[in-house]
């Protein structure tokens, strides 16, 4: 098979729950779904309000300005996948891939799945966005500033990439709720986030139409995991006990 994705067979959708938390669920659980027999899904979502989200091994003390967050009632949740932390809002796109890791030999390995999941990034907004790559382990940058942040987690078969695409969003929100990240790619240079993130200046819309065109994701996936997503809920998401574990 070819180093690149196959697109046949994937779905999506396109679903914003109204609980924060329920939509980060919603991705783990459409990943276990697909562990159990269910299909690829290619998902997008959009928060219409400033929050922050930290990797499932993120420290509050090292990534995020709490004060400002509770001053400024802004939601903090905690996802499943690795990475730093991030800003949602307006003008940020929220992505979700769910594949089998034996669609095509690159997806089982890491480093070697970023590099094709993000290759196809590219190609779907080159011709909108010139000057788009790949950088780092797990960022798409216009030039060398960051547009997207991505991670995963990884079951037996099947892996969940979680990604955002900077469209339209407040960069300013950046400085005022995020800390400088304990851990940086080298092309960042120190720089801050002011200095080191842009904007697409694409519309969500316009996006989710170029990335299901990448993957030929024509199905719609019309019923999703509410059971799975009630249960993560309940005992993951839901709790103080994994929102604040570091």
């Amino acid at each position: 098979m070819p180093n690149s994705i196959d697109r046949a067979g994937i779905c999506w959708l396109d679903l914003t729950l109204a609980d924060l938390a329920a939509n980060l669920a919603l991705d783990e659980a459409l990943l276990l779904e697909a562990e159990a027999g269910g299909p690829e899904v290619l998902r997008f979502w959009e928060w219409s309000a400033p929050a922050v989200v930290l990797g499932a091994g993120g420290r509050w003390s090292d990534e995020v300005h709490c004060a400002a967050c509770a001053r400024d009632g802004v939601p903090i949740a905690r996802r499943s996948s690795g990475g730093g932390a991030v800003v949602l809002g307006p003008g940020c796109l929220v992505y979700s891939l769910v594949l089998a890791m034996d669609r095509v030999p690159a997806l089982a390995d890491l480093h070697a799945s970023y590099r094709c999941i993000l290759g196809t990034l590219v190609a779907a907004l080159a011709p909108l966005a010139p000057g788009i790559r790949c950088a780092g382990l797990s960022d798409l940058a216009l030039g060398d500033r960051k547009v997207s942040g991505n991670s995963q987690q990884r079951k037996r078969t099947h892996l969940l990439h979680h990604g955002t695409l900077l469209c339209s969003l407040d960069l300013e929100l950046l400085e005022r709720y995020l800390a400088y990240p304990p851990r940086e790619p080298a092309y960042r240079r120190g720089r801050g986030h002011a200095e080191f993130v842009t904007n697409l200046q694409i519309t969500p819309t316009i996006a989710k139409e170029r990335f299901s065109a990448a993957w030929a994701a024509k199905v719609e996936l019309v019923s999703w995991p509410q059971d799975t997503v009630n249960r993560l809920l309940h005992d993951k998401y839901g709790r103080v006990q994994w929102l604040r574990r570091r």
